[in-house]
């Protein structure tokens, strides 16, 4: 019997990878994953075999897991940022459990909150959330009412998946959403191709976000009400008196 490993890879550059999630994928056989995240690994494992799929392949790529595993193979499926965050942990688990195989283990990774608010500065430095604006698996109706409790307990919001082609007006709606609770002046930054080729940053208020073009390559940032822009960074104090 074989064993899956659920790893997190971080934002896609090695540098960014932990040790452990390195080991992972040296010791694994196979490397299983969306194609856009195993062309990110592809090229520092050459010896590896891999299987690859594109998206909403998420359930199929989870069985083929766990067939492989059943075989005696050593498994590692890989996700962007975090393993446990919006990634494959969840259904690959479930999975298992559904086919009565339990040599699983999940290995964390840097998500991009953490990844993408330190390319901003510190911007989640005190209470935080996280949200996708993805509508795929969520009622936007949901999303729509966390966005609101998010603002409403001046939360610092990291969103997620916050354009596509098909959903290209959802920042705009999600930063109207925020408006009803929020000064238009609220600090707000983003980040595109975290740690990648092609990295790139915005800080600025809350109506200039309204009317940015974003991609679901890019992770937005939101501030509080104690979130300041200092010297081109989105900083959150944490409360000390300097």
């Amino acid at each position: 019997m074989g064993k899956i490993s659920v790893v997190g890879i971080g934002p896609g550059s090695m540098g960014m990878m932990t040790i452990e999630a390195m080991e992972a994928l040296k010791r694994s056989d196979i490397i299983v994953g969306y194609k856009t995240y195993i062309e990110l690994v592809r090229g520092s494992f050459p010896e590896k075999e891999f299987y690859e799929n594109g998206m909403r392949g998420e359930i199929q790529r989870c069985e083929k897991c766990v067939e492989l595993a059943k075989e005696g193979k050593s498994v590692a499926l890989i996700c962007s940022g975090d393993a446990g965050v919006y990634g494959m942990a969840s259904p690959l688990l479930e999975i298992a459990d559904r086919e009565d195989f339990h040599e699983v283990e999940v290995i964390p990774g840097v998500t991009a909150a953490l990844s993408g608010g330190a390319v901003l500065g510190a911007p989640l430095s005190h209470d935080f959330c996280i949200i996708s604006m993805s509508d795929l698996l969520t009622p936007f109706e949901v999303i729509e009412n966390r966005l609101r409790c998010a603002a409403e307990g001046d939360f610092c919001i990291a969103i997620y998946n916050p354009s596509s082609h098909k959903r290209a007006d959802y920042l705009q709606r999600a930063c109207e959403i925020l408006l009803e609770k929020l000064p238009e002046d609220t600090a707000c930054g983003y980040v595109r191709n975290i740690r990648r080729d092609g990295c790139e940053k915005k800080v600025c208020t809350l109506k200039e976000l309204s009317q940015e073009k974003v991609d679901m390559f890019t992770t937005v940032f939101i501030g509080n009400s104690m979130t300041r822009i200092l010297d081109g960074k989105l900083i959150t104090p944490r409360g000390y008196e300097l």
